[in-house]
């Protein structure tokens, strides 16, 4: 993080799937630019211990159980959130799950967990959230999606056509609340070094090289590579960006 930076100060954040991988490193970026950060997971102990280490560097942060596949899970988490710490200023989906195996071989089973982890959540916490933030006119809405939502990824069907619909989604609604001073973007991710990807890959570590090899920088990203593109979105640099989406990739895709 550059040094010394302030802008979310006095900002209530709420990031899903938080407890590890990139919703930590982004939930310990907003929280170091001053942000008070609700650590939503539906793993409770892990997200305990994620807030514990950000309140260790002084910063504000508290642990809350969200199974984002439930509307009324995604209602309950907002309303402690706001009871905890306050109204809600910044809204950052990034809870995600995946299966890699070509789409000829999955399952309706698998297609419905995909589904409702990676975008049904998204819809479950916006809907949750963006009343409130109406009423106050303001707010910021940050949805991780995918570079496999804007190119396809082989072995990522289901998963692919969720996070594309992410990106329609976030631009409808970028329309719909403009009006309310509400922005809406999505920042779309590479390969990135994460317990998700390396469970994913285990079992076809060739695939692994050959992301590497494709990708300009020639490395995967990190969860903090992501970090800094949502703070930029959550903050007031970006009060005149909304419905846009941002590859962070490594130059893994270049196309608009």
């Amino acid at each position: 993080m550059a040094s010394g930076l302030t802008r979310l100060t006095g900002k209530v954040a709420l990031v899903t799937g938080a407890a590890q991988g990139i919703g930590r490193a982004i939930a310990t970026r907003l929280a170091e630019e001053g942000a008070k950060v609700a650590i939503a997971d539906i793993q409770e102990e892990v997200a305990n211990n994620t807030a514990t280490a950000i309140r260790s560097i002084g910063n504000d942060a508290r642990a809350v159980r969200l199974d984002v596949t439930s509307f009324d899970s995604a209602m309950a988490a907002v309303a402690t959130v706001e009871h905890e710490l306050g109204p809600i200023d910044i809204l950052v989906n990034n809870a995600g799950w995946d299966k890699l195996e070509p789409f000829v071989e999955s399952t309706p089973e698998t297609w419905d967990k995909v589904i409702a982890i990676n975008l049904r959540g998204v819809l479950n916490c916006c809907r949750a959230v963006i009343p409130q933030m109406q009423a106050r006119g303001g707010g910021k809405i940050v949805s991780i999606s995918s570079d496999a939502g804007r190119v396809g990824s082989s072995g990522e069907a289901v998963y692919s056509g969720c996070k594309a619909a992410i990106i329609a989604f976030s631009k409808t609604l970028a329309r719909e609340l403009a009006r309310n001073h509400i922005n809406v973007n999505v920042v779309c991710p590479g390969p990135t070094e994460t317990a998700l990807l390396r469970g994913v890959m285990e079992q076809q570590p060739k695939v692994l090289e050959a992301m590497k090899r494709g990708i300009p920088m020639r490395r995967l990203g990190r969860p903090e590579d992501l970090a800094g593109a949502v703070a930029f979105f959550a903050s007031a640099d970006a009060d005149y960006a909304t419905g846009q989406v941002l590859s962070v990739s490594g130059g893994l895709t270049m196309a608009g």
